[in-house]
């Protein structure tokens, strides 16, 4: 933990914006660096002008891709595109619109000026359901997307992610396909790539649509917002300087919320967030350090929420409890959901991915739903929200959507919006804070104790543990409970996990490479309190050392 961790950012902490647009311009990079060249994560392509990971040529290359890979797949419909505050973000959008255009892509842009015209990533995904509701797979009209935004990461990144004809995370298969062509591309030189005028011309049009506007006027669909209204709850929003600062505002004036927008608006440099763990300043919703930015109105409000850059993450803090743990929240948004949407098909299950917590499992079971268990990242809910297979998808990093009430798809990708409203219709619904909703499920199911941390581990550590299988493990016992799982493979839908997950009755671990870094994350959860969940801790640590013979 940083020293300044949670405390104002300085000027000190500030990036330098007119750099960072000069490096995007102006630095070409390598694709003989790893570093450089395009790789798509969970959540698309990330990094920074600075250290040529995040340039004008990576936008060509992989707009490029994605207009080949659209017409490979018979999709001929609009795209729609939307860019989130970070300062990378325009630039990276008029790049995009400039190849796209000129490759013949029927584009659709925001409409309005100012706050209005960012795009949350959930406004995106509903647009582009909006649009396909009814159609057939592969009827050429469909529509897909593309959000411009690295999400909560720090002011100085940029990011970018295609969202199939599902509206939800392109899966591994296509991206692998697009980063792949991008980088032929790159390596080729995009010099000669065609670009038009990011604002289109008679011959390659730009089209408008009111992302906001649509999203928000849909909000009844999901959300009861009437007894919100009804109860007169004050609360209060955050945006956290994102792209849901104009939808906040909208939301209140559109169905008369005694609701709150806090913050001074849109910042390049988000100057006025405070810090995170390590220091720096990024807009992650769940962090306990980042939410000390809205500590202040905590006492004001029963509810303070707030949203990331883009808006698909949520941070719920109540009046009596502070900032939530995700995996709390999850938990409570599930049980008031089951009871509260009658229309919703009893056979649909509910997901999660598998480092979300085991409460989730109690409260699922007890409801009498089946739970879809999956591998880290929110695509692999978007088939089962897509087919109404699912009712409610969430992850451990508190993203989150659910079904309008008749059981329909709002959102195939995260969205922080939704949820922070789900918070506010509990309030008022139940008479009750969200905590005080946790405090009784665990007086029912038992306490949890959670956390994640990191430890070290080399390139070479990172692929062992990817390649795990269970009979590497040979270990029966973890923390003084017998082992009951092994797991390598996500029991919901037999994807890898790239990882090693191990359970007992009381506990369970859970180790994945990172990503990005040379470290491993290990998640750990103990029914048994935190001193057990040291332990357990401590014996991960211990077993995945032996495993990968470190």
């Amino acid at each position: 933990m940083h020293e300044r961790a949670g405390r104002p950012a300085r000027a000190e902490d500030l990036i330098d914006v007119d750099a960072l647009l000069a490096a995007y311009a102006e630095r070409v990079p390598d694709p003989a660096i790893p570093e450089q060249r395009v790789v798509f994560g969970t959540s698309g392509h990330r990094g920074s002008s600075l250290d040529a990971s995040f340039t004008e040529s990576h936008i060509v290359a992989i707009s490029a891709a994605i207009a080949e890979h659209r017409a490979a797949q018979g999709i001929s419909g609009p795209l729609f595109i939307g860019a989130d505050p970070h300062p990378l973000s325009a630039p990276a959008e008029r790049t995009a619109r400039e190849v796209l255009l000129a490759a013949g892509v029927h584009l659709v842009a925001a409409a309005g000026a100012g706050d209005e015209a960012f795009v949350p990533t959930p406004a995106l995904s509903h647009a582009i359901l909006g649009h396909n509701r009814g159609r057939a797979a592969d009827d050429p009209g469909r529509a897909d997307g593309i959000v411009v935004t690295p999400s909560h990461n720090p002011p100085g990144d940029g990011g970018f992610k295609y969202n199939p004809p599902h509206g939800g995370p392109a899966g591994t298969e296509t991206t692998d396909r697009i980063a792949a062509r991008a980088n032929e591309l790159l390596e080729r030189g995009v010099a000669g790539i065609p670009r038009v005028a990011a604002s289109g011309d008679d011959e390659h049009p730009l089209g408008r649509y009111d992302f906001l506007g649509e999203y928000v006027e849909s909000l009844g669909d999901v959300i009861d917002v009437a007894a919100i209204r009804r109860s007169g709850l004050r609360f209060a929003a955050h945006p956290l300087g994102g792209a849901s600062a104009a939808y906040w505002s909208a939301i209140r004036d559109r169905f008369g919320l005694d609701l709150t927008v806090l913050g001074p608006g849109i910042d390049p440099r988000w100057g006025f967030m405070h810090l995170d763990w390590d220091g720096r300043i990024r807009m992650d919703p769940s962090s306990a350090s980042v939410m000390s930015t809205v500590e202040a109105a905590r006492g004001l409000y029963p509810i303070v929420t707030g949203n990331d850059a883009d808006a698909d993450r949520h941070g719920i803090v109540t009046a009596d409890a502070g900032l939530m743990n995700p995996n709390h929240f999850l938990a409570v948004a599930i049980d008031y959901l089951l009871a509260h949407r009658p229309d919703w098909p009893e056979t649909a299950g509910i997901g999660k991915t598998l480092v979300s917590s085991a409460l989730i499992d109690r409260v699922v079971a007890a409801h009498g739903r089946s739970l879809l268990e999956v591998p880290v990242g929110f695509k692999w809910f978007v088939p089962g929200l897509a087919d109404g297979g699912l009712v409610f998808g969430g992850e451990e990093s508190a993203g989150a959507s659910f079904q309008r009430f008749d059981g329909t798809a709002w959102s195939t990708d995260k969205d922080g919006i939704l949820l922070a409203l789900l918070a506010a219709e509990i309030q008022a619904v139940t008479g009750q804070s969200p905590s005080e909703r946790y405090r009784e499920l665990v007086a029912r199911f038992g306490e949890p104790a959670y956390a994640r941390v990191d430890a070290p581990a080399d390139r070479e550590q990172k692929a062992r543990l990817a390649a795990l299988a269970p009979e590497d493990v040979a270990d029966t016992e973890l923390a003084g409970d017998p082992v009951t799982g092994i797991l390598t493979r996500a029991p919901g839908n037999d994807a890898a996990i790239g990882g090693l997950k191990v359970q007992t009755e009381h506990a369970w671990f859970a180790a994945r490479p990172s990503g990005t870094e040379d470290v491993m994350k290990i998640y750990a959860e103990s029914f048994r309190g935190p001193e057990h969940l040291a332990e357990v801790q401590a014996a991960a640590r211990a077993l995945v050392a032996r495993v990968l013979g470190a």
